[in-house]
């Protein structure tokens, strides 16, 4: 069957909280070589030695150009932009008029009047709506992520990350390597092409992400690895690369605040009724027959501390009367060991087994939500379960209700989906399973934790 449009898929379909559940797409897409050597050296590289991660082919481009390039940001997101321009990286987090999430990219400020906008589609699709809905003096381009977009990318995105980054991205350099600060851009001389650059620290781990045209990205490439070899470079696959986010403490992929409300039913008929948000899959042990039950607000991902009021903006009233609200906070679950092998040993041994944990991304929707129970009662969500190598640990971000929100407290994970399963090709037939979980700070990972304090 076929949609015009997300709203007519709604109209056909019914209620969005049912039919997203089912939709048989998986967890969103790395579509760059799994592992290059095992994704658990890969895991180790951004730590002890440096990665190389491969971001070419798996995120949206949406390229805004303009004498209102500003104003467009400052009228959609809840940030301010009032010093923004060329050379400033920056998070764009953006809501509908209910206050919200649709979603966060990051931005690129290559000049004052232009900008790259790069994350997961939502936002984009977003903007792209607002421009062509508004008043903008602007013009945008769009490069959409490979498993959307059968031609070539416009360019190719690399990062090089971990304590021997700088020596290695120095010597590519050539020496006398200018270091921008946190979220800061400058530029780096690779293969004899001088490439802009953001110091961005996706792991959390010291170095650069840089960009260039994408007919040079394999001799960029081909230099990093050769020169890389004297400080224990690896190439960091799919597998791996999918574990930064949770360990940097980022939610990726919060379930954009659309599929309801009269507001936004021009944006849903603008949608096409085949593009991530029509099939941008709902999974895990939390199940609600109200679609704004998966909705988040800013502070639930603690972006509430960014929003500034000191303009006007997509969601500003509802936000002014959410702030003095009790809000969940974003924290980090360690997974309890021995309940984690209780769910393997369901696999291997009896007639009920668990729902398989795949390993080091156990996430099988393109928005993962499990229950997080306090003595019987919901206290939060669960979202993007990972395994840990290095640490030797299966984690997750969760947003907990704030009064449960204590660093050593325990609760408890429902793991898996209710009645044996929903019907995505992803989920076989199994039986939920409860896993104790400790709450800890995030992001999980020292290093970032310490970057992200002194940012």
């Amino acid at each position: 069957m076929t949609f015009k449009s997300l709203q007519d898929k709604i109209e056909t379909l019914g209620n969005p909280a049912k039919w997203l559940r089912d939709v048989p797409v998986g967890a969103y897409q790395y579509p760059v070589q799994a592992q290059f050597t095992n994704w658990r050296d890969e895991q180790h590289a951004w730590h002890e030695t440096v990665g190389l991660l491969d971001q070419s082919l798996h995120m949206t481009d949406l390229y805004v150009e303009g004498p209102d390039t500003i104003r467009l940001l400052s009228h959609v997101g809840v940030n301010s932009f009032a010093n923004y321009g060329r050379n400033k990286g920056k998070q764009l987090i953006c809501c509908g008029p209910d206050g919200h999430l649709i979603g966060d990219m990051v931005l690129f400020g290559l000049e004052d009047d232009k900008v790259n906008i790069v994350g997961r589609p939502p936002v984009a699709n977003w903007i792209r709506y607002i421009v062509e809905t508004g008043d903008f003096d602007v013009t945008c381009e769009l490069d959409q992520r490979a498993v959307s977009n059968p031609q070539p990318r416009k360019t190719f995105r690399y990062e090089l990350q971990g304590p021997n980054a700088w020596e290695l991205l120095d010597r590519l350099n050539g020496g006398n390597l200018e270091k921008p600060k946190f979220f800061q851009m400058g530029e780096v001389t690779i293969a004899g092409h001088r490439l802009r650059a953001l110091a961005h620290a996706f792991a959390g781990a010291p170095g650069l992400e840089f960009w260039g045209p994408l007919e040079i990205g394999a001799e960029v490439k081909a230099a990093i690895v050769e020169a890389g070899a004297d400080y224990g470079l690896k190439l960091v696959g799919g597998r791996a690369y999918g574990t930064c986010a949770v360990e940097a403490g980022w939610i990726p992929s919060p379930l954009p605040a659309i599929y309801s409300g009269e507001a936004l039913r021009g944006y849903r008929e603008w949608l096409p009724g085949d593009g991530f948000e029509a099939n941008g899959s709902i999974g895990g042990s939390f199940v609600s027959s109200a679609i704004e039950d998966y909705y988040l607000t800013p502070w639930d991902v603690d972006y509430g501390r960014l929003i500034r009021f000191d303009h006007e903006f997509i969601g500003r009233e509802a936000l002014e009367a959410m702030r003095d609200r009790p809000h969940r906070r974003k924290v980090t679950l360690e997974w309890n060991a021995e309940d984690v092998l209780a769910v393997e040993r369901s696999i291997l041994v009896g007639d009920r087994p668990g729902k398989y944990m795949e390993t080091p991304l156990a996430h099988y929707a393109a928005h993962p939500y499990d229950a997080v129970l306090v003595n019987g009662r919901l206290a939060g969500l669960s979202t993007y379960p990972c395994y840990l190598a290095r640490d030797r640990q299966w984690i997750s971000l969760a947003m907990v209700d704030e009064a449960d929100a204590v660093v050593g407290k325990e609760v408890v994970l429902i793991w898996g989906e209710p009645d044996g399963g929903s019907s995505k090709p992803g989920v076989e037939p199994h039986v939920q399973m409860e896993i104790r979980a400790t709450i800890q700070p995030w992001p999980y990972a020292r290093q970032a934790r310490l970057l992200r304090s002194a940012a």
